[in-house]
């Protein structure tokens, strides 16, 4: 216990962000201006699929593989392993949007796409992180993070050796421990929702195929 009462290992855990001190990646770890390659498939006007290439940077991802992966196949490597099933080929990151664009819904404008806007009300529910497809990110100037928002729906894969080629320049600071769980097991827990039917639905698509279908058995 400090002087001040304290305790100095609570107080370096509960900052938001820190600076990784090590070489290897980690989850949470955060990485500014990352560009991912984008396919997109259309019908021109014969009826032909088409399918177009592009890129999109986003101005901020973060890394979600599980740290005892990451750590894994570090360690691995580098003490040179007669196997290499504990080696990374891809890891898994999701874009953070800058909080303001993602309110409004212009978050990716740059593909065209219109997202759903926010009021006041919404928002409030999503910054306290109390919508299960959202998590929300508090800023850190000091860290260079602005406020942003993780779309659970939204996540990519990169080659791990691209990311770690990019680290040096790229990377701004890690999640801290618990907040990295925090955010780990919230998207998690939205992965792995089970999605029910909905029976009435289906009930009334049985009736266009059949011709029929009681009516009681909707209500019940």
């Amino acid at each position: 216990m400090s002087k001040s009462g304290i305790d100095p290992i609570q107080l370096q855990i509960s900052k938001r962000y820190i600076k990784s001190s090590g070489t290897r990646l980690r989850q949470g770890d955060i990485f500014s201006d990352v560009e991912f390659p984008i396919s997109t498939r259309r019908l021109d006007d014969k009826g032909d699929e088409v399918v177009e290439e592009t890129t999109i940077e986003f101005p901020y991802v973060l890394l979600m593989t599980q740290d005892c992966d990451l750590e894994q196949d570090y360690f691995n490597r580098i003490q040179g392993k007669k196997t290499q099933d504990k080696y990374l080929h891809s890891v898994l990151v999701c874009p953070a949007y800058l909080a303001e664009q993602f309110k409004k819904g212009d978050h990716l404008a740059e593909l065209e796409i219109k997202m759903e806007s926010w009021n006041s009300d919404r928002y409030k529910v999503i910054a306290d992180n109390q919508n299960s497809r959202f998590h929300y990110l508090v800023m850190d100037q000091s860290m260079r993070i602005p406020n942003l928002v993780i779309d659970f729906k939204h996540y990519y894969t990169i080659s791990r050796d691209d990311l770690y080629s990019m680290a040096k320049s790229k990377y701004l600071c890690t999640l801290n421990q618990l907040f990295r769980e925090h955010l780990s097991q919230r998207f998690s827990q939205y992965l792995s929702r089970v999605g029910l039917p909905d029976l009435c639905v289906n009930l009334l698509e049985e009736k266009e195929v059949k011709g029929s279908v009681d009516i009681k058995s909707l209500e019940a």
